[in-house]
């Protein structure tokens, strides 16, 4: 790996850490959330990288922004609650896309150096309460700040499309995972430009990156391990990832985000190695919870979303044996050139290979999306023994007239959870009463409020029909597929009317 001090602290690189730390020797760059945000020298040597710059062009809601919405969208029935949009607040139906929120084109980019700068801000606020009891040190510092910079830069294109969806698809047995990518990212970015930089430094990135992963290594050092949950938080996911993209993501969508997090950067506390919170903000973080669930349920998960997410996801498979989107995924000196642009190229590149790719890709630039039948709750007591549902289902459970195929038809399995899946994440956040007291305690749910929730995650099946011809008999199949499984059915939604067109200069 291209460090040069041969794993001795005491040699330092060409830069300098104590002036990194200082603003007048950092370049200012003014974010739309967080206002001024400086940048250190180290970083800018990753940051003015082709690698780097690279997260310009993903968009930080993959798939969201593709279409535009039609006049049926903005004044019609919005599909999850039956009501207007716009007139009982709960912005479902209408409001995730470039025509309602034009600001929401956000990339990782402008989220990666959002989280640099609150991930610096959370060090140095533990450095100026408890930097003699922690020894908190400038190279922490440094080290926590790469993390942050750095955490996204192994992503694929459309967010975690590309992971979760496209690549099972196209490799059996995948095991991929951005954030190995994110580090194997940071491996190449230090050899190929040659970024003089502590090895010991480089390597607890890494282990920051990863903290939070089902991969996530031994530390290297068992010292300070607090620093390990600032930028990714294994332990019970409070981390500065999560503040910006949910105040940067609710602003862009023009959503209300009533979870502060200054509040909590500013009272946190480490005990026994632990970053504690102040009992009275047990609310507040419950609102981060309940605020990423919001988001997922009404922004990242909506029908049309998903829809499109479907299609995309269908193009990059039919694309993928003549583009071979897949073959460089384990090789940054290649995988750095794959971004959202690859829609583009599919959509202009004349060869047979791609007509499928081509048609998907203009039913969706046309709005003929993959129709939604209906969506199902699992009921609670059958969440442990939970199987994914598929499309042969669907099709297994059809009762006559249309014959279905397995290619007629599209299913999204959506888990929605506060980050730790049926269980309460604040079980496993701990507590202080007050600063004169050094006992940490966890705090249960009926010691605050019987209005909290009891379950922690939804799991909602999500049925398409990918010819507008089909909906009929596919909602009726979906309907089958719940009452032979479930003994109920408990649709949120009619089969879709077809809905008659509004005039055009309206």
């Amino acid at each position: 790996m291209g460090a040069y001090c041969n794993g001795n602290v005491s040699l330092s690189p060409s830069y300098d850490v104590a002036s990194a730390q200082d603003p007048r020797f950092c370049k200012h760059v003014h974010d739309n959330v967080h206002g001024n945000i400086y940048l250190d020298s180290l970083s800018l040597k990753f940051i003015d990288t082709e690698q780097f710059q690279r997260l310009r062009e993903l968009k930080q809601l993959g798939a969201v922004l593709l279409p535009s919405l039609t006049l049926r969208d903005i004044i019609g029935k919005c599909g999850s609650c039956g009501c207007k949009c716009g007139s009982c607040g709960c912005n479902c139906g209408c409001g995730f896309t470039n025509m309602v929120y034009p600001g929401a084109v956000h990339s990782r980019f402008e989220h990666s150096l959002g989280v640099y700068w609150l991930a610096s801000q959370c060090v140095e606020k533990l450095k100026t309460y408890q930097g003699l009891e922690l020894g908190i040190d400038r190279f922490d510092i440094q080290t926590v700040k790469l993390a942050g910079l750095l955490h996204d830069v192994g992503h694929g294109p459309f967010s975690h499309l590309f992971e979760r969806e496209f690549l099972p698809q196209v490799i059996s047995g995948s095991d991929w995972s951005h954030e190995q990518m994110s580090v194997d990212m940071v491996d190449y970015i230090v050899d190929e430009h040659h970024i003089d930089v502590y090895p010991q430094m480089i390597r607890r990135v890494k282990e920051m990156i990863l903290a939070s992963s089902e991969y996530a290594p031994s530390m290297s050092s068992s010292e300070k391990s607090f620093l390990y949950d600032i930028v990714a938080n294994g332990r019970n996911g409070i981390d500065v990832d999560k503040f910006d993209y949910l105040l940067r993501d609710c602003r862009a969508c023009g959503l209300g985000c009533n979870f502060e997090f200054q509040r909590l950067l500013e009272t946190m506390r480490v005990l026994d190695d632990e970053i504690c919170y102040r009992a009275k903000d047990y609310l507040t973080i419950h609102k981060m919870f309940a605020t990423r669930a919001d988001l997922y349920r009404t922004v990242y998960t909506h029908p049309k979303v998903k829809a499109i997410e479907l299609m995309v996801v269908d193009a990059l498979v039919h694309a993928n044996s003549y583009l071979g989107i897949s073959s460089n995924i384990h090789d940054p000196s290649e995988y750095w050139k794959l971004d959202d642009t690859i829609i583009k190229t599919i959509e202009t590149t004349p060869n047979q290979e791609l007509k499928e790719a081509r048609e998907l890709i203009l039913r969706i630039r046309r709005r003929n999306l993959y129709q939604f039948c209906n969506e199902y709750p699992v009921p609670k007591d059958m969440l442990d023994n939970y199987k994914k549902v598929t499309a042969q289902d669907i099709v297994c459970s059809q009762s006559g007239g249309v014959t279905l195929k397995e290619e007629d038809v599209a299913v999204c399995n959506v888990k929605i959870d506060l980050t730790r899946g049926k269980h309460n994440p604040l079980e496993s956040i701990h507590f202080f009463k007050d600063y004169e007291s050094d006992e940490k305690f966890t705090i249960p749910d009926d010691r605050v409020s019987h209005l909290l929730p009891t379950s922690y995650q939804d799991m909602i099946v999500k049925v398409y029909a990918k010819k507008p011809e089909l909906v009929e008999a596919i909602s009726e199949a979906f309907e089958n597929f719940q009452l032979k499984t479930y003994g109920i059915k408990t649709q949120a939604h009619s089969t879709p009317q077809k809905k008659r067109r509004y005039n055009s200069f309206i």
